[in-house]
């Protein structure tokens, strides 16, 4: 499932796309349906999960091709005429291929398609990354055997994924090149990977946030969205000799982000709503944002004790 942390990476670049237009931009603003872009940012990473899991398949089930390409050659070699293709019918990669909800995935994103729309250089990154493996000890140990073990097969998978794709640098550079949400997401995207690989039907690519993950979304967004105004009242007394004007625009959607949590969502603890922002300020904004933002929601969290407005349930049984 996605994080709570990515899921407030995708509302935060929402609420930067809608704030961030010019003031004559009116019109566009209007039209703008916030929570349709957030459903896109969310089809972003459903979509790159869709195509690390096709790219993956395509190199393995590569055998097939390597086999065919070599065996029409003019004058085919002994060796040409004996590729060992065990991979491409490798048992793990096949349920994994048959989940109806990755069919279904396949057909909406066209990772095919995606992938022959690439940059030239990388039109021919799958049989290179191929010809890697196969030239592998770690291939040559998994096809040594006819055997059909359900450690071995997860392991060969394991290997192309962790030292193949993700350690080769041609390969994690033509995947930031198509998906703008690599360095977000791309992590959560790995462990959900392996998660399938471990367990194949255990994700629905459809609705990777569940349905409790979904109202959180789409409440922060819309929460942060209606009250505004109001945060921004709370936020701006605390700034002490700053500018509002002057700060961050990051950092103030982040600071309301907070404060919406503070206020509106009893069951999230306070600490885990100033550890995430500060870990969001820091990774997304100003090298001195962690440290600001950090001040700013402590003080405010412990004016709104002060005052009996932190009505927060016993979210340690939730």
């Amino acid at each position: 499932m996605i994080s709570r942390r990515n899921i407030r990476v995708k509302v935060m670049q929402t609420l930067y796309t809608i704030s961030n237009l010019d003031n004559d931009s009116e019109t566009l603003r209007g039209k703008l349906q916030p929570q349709k872009i957030l459903e896109t940012h969310f089809k972003q990473t459903s979509s790159l999960l869709s195509y690390l899991t096709w790219f993956l398949s395509e190199v393995a089930r590569y055998a097939e091709t390597d086999a065919h390409q070599r065996a029409s050659k003019h004058l085919p070699t002994a060796d040409d005429m004996q590729v060992n293709t065990k991979i491409s019918g490798n048992e793990l990669l096949w349920k994994m291929l048959e989940d109806e909800s990755l069919q279904k995935q396949f057909a909406a994103d066209k990772p095919a398609m995606l992938y022959q729309q690439s940059d030239e250089k990388d039109n021919d990154l799958i049989r290179k990354i191929y010809v890697q493996l196969s030239n592998s000890a770690e291939y040559k140990t998994y096809i040594a055997s006819g055997a059909r073990e359900k450690a071995s097969e997860k392991a060969i998978l394991d290997y192309i994924l962790n030292d193949l794709l993700l350690a080769n640098e041609s390969f994690t550079s033509h995947i930031e090149d198509l998906f703008s949400n690599w360095e977000d997401d791309g992590e959560m995207i790995v462990q959900l990977l392996v998660g399938f690989m471990q367990k194949p039907g255990s994700l629905d690519f459809q609705h990777l946030l569940g349905a409790d993950k979904e109202q959180f979304s789409k409440k922060l967004l819309q929460t942060v969205l209606d009250k505004s105004d109001h945060l921004q009242t709370l936020i701006v007394p605390k700034l002490k000799n700053w500018d509002p004007e002057r700060i961050a625009h990051l950092d103030m959607i982040l600071m309301k982000m907070g404060v919406a949590e503070f206020l509106y969502f009893e069951t999230i603890p306070p600490k885990v709503t100033i550890n995430e922002y500060i870990d969001l300020a820091k990774d997304y904004s100003t090298a001195q944002s962690g440290q600001f933002v950090n001040g700013i929601l402590d003080n405010i969290h412990k004016e709104l004790v002060q005052d009996g407005k932190m009505q927060k349930s016993e979210y340690k049984k939730q």
